[in-house]
């Protein structure tokens, strides 16, 4: 196990990212076809092909999922990742056509310090498939890929993932894109929110604070408590080598959420886009009862050290009045 979203065996996942642009894309990607589904919770989301990931909806299984920056122009990453897997002969077969199935969603970083003046086109689609292209079982944290411009209300965010075993043997995994507008870290000190659920001091081992303050539990987010700006999201992907109908699919996303509400603070506001896909490689059985509770319990703890481990690995983007980095503030 390397704590990553690869833990879960036919997963790979690629970055693609641009330092003057102080954006990215990354792709996660299916060795074969996976059950998958979403639950959306934030008030501004940014989705591609989310309506095909309902249980109601025929199409069971997808090829790959993209995250990526540039608020709604970043959807078009998707397009580049369906461009490599066509070259592949992966999709949804239609006759003898084929249409990779690749649903997405998108942080706003626009306004992170980076040069989006990319002309008539943004290159969301080009940083697609060069990530599609890259993808594999070792991939980078903090800031790269779609979380390279990720800020949170006081700190630079990132890209988290990381991994658990239920006691059942079931594998699930967790890859967080964090650009929330609320805090990642309690008040203005090292401790992260989400550190009742750390292992093996991924994420610093500092621990929570002795006590809470009413200082510590004030509202932070971006631009203020009469913010206007909607420079947010925080996405998600969980994975597990279960067997998962795409209802049950759907309930794993639901109750995985939880653990962005066990690590960000506050979390799932009007100015949020949260999004959570869940997807299964159907390997291993699961009792649908109590069984699936318990994955959707290990679920929401993995993504809560997920996000947690994004912002401990981001580094600061090298602008004037750039959000420092965990490490460079607390990292000593």
């Amino acid at each position: 196990m390397k704590n990553l979203l690869t833990d879960i065996e036919g997963v790979r996942v690629g970055h693609a990212d641009d330092a003057k642009l102080a954006s990215g894309v990354t792709a996660i990607l299916f060795d074969q076809p996976a059950v998958a589904a979403i639950d959306i919770r934030g008030g501004g989301p940014g989705v591609r092909d989310d309506a095909l990931l309902d249980p109601v909806n025929t199409v069971e299984r997808i090829d790959a999922i993209t995250l990526s920056g540039g608020s709604a122009l970043g959807l078009d990453a998707s397009g580049g990742v369906q461009a490599w897997l066509a070259e592949q002969g992966r999709g949804f077969a239609v006759g003898a056509a084929r249409v990779p199935i690749v649903p997405g969603a998108v942080v706003f970083d626009l306004l992170n310090g980076g040069d989006k003046a990319w002309g008539r086109f943004p290159p969301y689609r080009d940083l697609g498939y060069q990530a599609a292209a890259s993808a594999g079982t070792e991939f980078g944290l903090g800031s790269v890929g779609a979380g390279l411009g990720a800020t949170t209300a006081t700190l630079k965010g990132g890209l988290g993932s990381a991994s658990s075993v239920t006691p059942d043997g079931i594998k699930v995994a967790a890859l967080a894109v964090v650009n929330a507008v609320g805090t990642v870290t309690v008040g203005d000190g090292p401790w992260f929110w989400a550190a009742p659920f750390e292992l093996d001091g991924e994420f610093g081992g500092r621990g929570l604070p002795a006590q809470f303050t009413q200082e510590m539990l004030a509202m932070r987010i971006k631009g203020g408590p009469r913010a206007t700006a909607t420079e947010n999201t925080t996405l998600a992907v969980v994975v597990t080598d279960a067997v998962l109908t795409k209802p049950q699919a759907k309930r794993l996303a639901m109750v995985a959420q939880t653990g962005m509400a066990r690590a960000i603070y506050p979390v799932h506001l009007p100015l949020d886009g949260d999004v959570v896909f869940a997807a299964a490689t159907g390997v291993k059985p699961v009792e649908p009862l109590v069984g699936l509770s318990e994955l959707g319990m290990v679920a929401a703890n993995v993504l809560a050290r997920a996000i947690a481990r994004g912002v401990y690995h981001a580094t600061a983007l090298p602008f004037a009045g750039a959000l420092p980095a965990w490490q460079e503030r607390f990292g000593r």
